[in-house]
């Protein structure tokens, strides 16, 4: 935050100061009391498990600058203490007073697989002109987005974030902080179909990105996806399409691979002009994310051939599909989260690496997949059972239903191939540290929840220095 004072917040929130000085200059917005330093704001919210308000007197000997609270209306101390009725709605309300108080363009992301790395390969390529700032870490919610919003800085052009739901209503609430210029759509999933009963209404969910877009706005979306392509810009806008289909404005074409690599010739059909586009991620499904980014720089005003060099640098974002070698083994470290459509697309990218050894799958359970859960597992195992993959190591209980699958199936998995089944942690990290040697690729692949990045770092230590 630039010059932003304790009496900024409190009229942006429309709390009333406790006590403390109004003129208190105040640095960042924390939201877990662990992060608190000198000068911060900390909002404390109220979880089904947690109350942040527990926390208000570490945080204030931790050198808090102000809290706000919906559970005092008497407080004393040099400290500001900013009394609201909602501690959510408050930072709400701060988000958008950050929004009002920056107008620079903003390009909002969202799609049910590949958001962050969509967000980071457009940041990318717009960079090649561009000072840009993007979505810091994973603060892409209904409490996320006002904390971004809250650390774009003056010295920022373009910004890039990131826009997530996982409930009935909350793209709606998070888009009317945004107010993005510009929307992406990757894609329509069956990611959180649990809390939203079908693809359908996922796909009605994030097309709420554009309330608060003004005339002129322009949603991209990925002409590839069966539910995107029917889709409407809101009154005012512009549709665009990227991808791979002869329908998208932005078509990649003479598709193929270097060095296991994808290639391509980036076709902007509006001006009749191609760029040769060589990605130094794995995986045909970068594509997709590529003419994204690259659509989303040519309509800013910069030249494919620009952006290309740009996205030329982006290796992966940490966590998702983050690849690196040690001890002589290739690492895909994809263990940030995991859908069906994501899981194969990891699965693919450990096919197309090249290696002198064995091909390893980690593959965990998939959560927040509904009622078929176990339907979208067996999806996987068919999928796995066309890709030559020497062992897959399963870790959990549905994990196990994707194995059982490509068992069954196997029509072209080598005779060789194995497969282990694994209930915890411990019984994987032996695993992995008798069984995988020099030369050979591994996949980490599963939901957040459980837990393979911590795999990730105790079994290959220096991916984390």
């Amino acid at each position: 935050m630039e010059r932003i004072t304790v009496g900024d917040i409190t009229k942006a929130c429309g709390g009333h100061l406790l006590c403390g000085n109004l003129n208190d200059r105040l640095l960042h917005i924390r939201l877990d009391s662990r992060q608190v330093g000198e000068g911060d704001l900390f909002v404390p919210l109220v979880g089904a498990r947690k109350d942040g308000h527990d926390f208000i007197p570490q945080v204030l000997l931790a050198g808090a600058g102000a809290v706000l609270t919906s559970e005092h209306r008497f407080a004393q101390g040099e400290k500001a203490w900013i009394a609201v009725d909602d501690t959510k709605a408050a930072l709400q309300r701060i988000g958008s007073f950050f929004r009002e108080r920056n107008p620079l363009p903003l390009v909002g992301i969202t799609g049910s697989v590949g958001k962050t790395t969509t967000r980071e390969m457009i940041a990318a390529a717009l960079s090649a002109r561009y000072r840009v700032y993007k979505t810091p870490g994973n603060y892409n919610s209904q409490v996320g987005v006002p904390v971004t919003l809250s650390e774009i800085g003056s010295e920022d052009e373009i910004g890039v974030i990131e826009l997530g739901m996982s409930e009935p209503g909350e793209m709606c609430r998070i888009a009317r902080i945004a107010r993005v210029n510009q929307a992406v759509m990757t894609n329509i999933g069956v990611a959180h179909i649990g809390q939203l009963g079908s693809q359908e209404n996922i796909c009605k969910e994030k097309l709420q990105i554009q309330e608060g877009m003004k005339e002129g706005g322009i949603l991209f979306v990925n002409g590839d996806d069966t539910f995107l392509r029917k889709v409407k810009a809101k009154e005012g806008c512009q549709k665009i399409a990227y991808g791979i289909g002869d329908n998208c404005d932005y078509q990649a074409v003479d598709i193929g691979k270097e060095e296991g690599y994808p290639v391509f010739a980036a076709w902007d059909k509006k001006r009749n002009t191609k760029a040769k586009v060589k990605l130094s991620v794995f995986g045909n499904h970068m594509i997709s994310n590529a003419m994204a980014a690259l659509a989303v720089a040519r309509e800013n005003g910069i030249p494919m051939e620009e952006a290309a060099a740009a996205l030329a640098g982006f290796y992966g974002a940490k966590g998702r599909q983050r690849i690196f070698k040690e001890r002589e083994i290739q690492v895909i470290d994809d263990s940030y989260n995991a859908s069906p459509v994501s899981m194969k697309a990891g699965i693919g990218v450990l096919c197309d690496v090249p290696v002198k050894g064995a091909r390893v799958a980690v593959l965990a359970d998939m959560k927040e997949l509904g009622l078929e859960e176990v339907g979208y597992h067996r999806e996987v195992g068919s999928f796995l059972a066309g890709h030559p993959v020497d062992s897959v190591v399963l870790f959990g209980e549905l994990a196990g239903e994707i194995g059982k699958q490509a068992q069954k199936e196997c029509k072209n998995l080598p005779k060789k191939a194995d497969f282990i089944y694994v209930l915890d942690r411990e019984e994987l990290v032996l695993w992995l540290r008798e069984n995988v040697k020099p030369g050979d690729a591994v996949l980490f692949k599963g939901s957040n929840s459980m837990g393979l990045h911590a795999v990730v770092r105790e079994v290959f230590p220096e991916s984390s220095s």
